[in-house]
């Protein structure tokens, strides 16, 4: 399976998924026009990893500010990962990033924690 690589922008996230090592990198900005359609390639990348995943899965997500749209987005590709772990076919956990003085990214961390059943670590930074 090939790993799923998008520079960001100033809209976009960075994405950095590697198929091989489970580890799922989300970092940056997430406000695009239209959050569906940038986050609907990495639904089909999640998709098509959990047939087939690595043993250990760790999605870091290092993201400065996300809109609405993209907070859905989000939740639904933890949604997946949730899936995946309630399979047995691989350990999810979930690395939260936040800059020290941004409360709101760490309650966000933590609403998303209260939302799916994945082992969260919520870093400050």
């Amino acid at each position: 399976m090939d790993n799923l690589i998008l520079e960001g922008s100033n809209k976009t996230p960075a994405i950095n998924f590697k198929a091989d090592t489970g580890i799922l990198e989300i970092a940056g900005k997430s406000i695009p026009e239209n959050s569906f359609g940038f986050y609907q390639p990495l639904f089909a990348w999640i998709d098509n990893y959990v047939l087939n995943p690595v043993a250990k899965t760790e999605i870091k997500i290092s993201l400065e500010y996300f809109n609405t749209s993209s907070s859905k987005c989000l939740l639904d590709i933890l949604r997946k990962l949730e899936a995946l772990k309630k399979s047995e076919k691989s350990d999810v956990s979930v690395s939260w990033y936040y800059e020290s003085d941004d409360e709101d990214m760490m309650e966000a961390g933590q609403d998303y924690d209260s939302l799916v059943d994945l082992t969260f670590n919520i870093i400050k930074i």
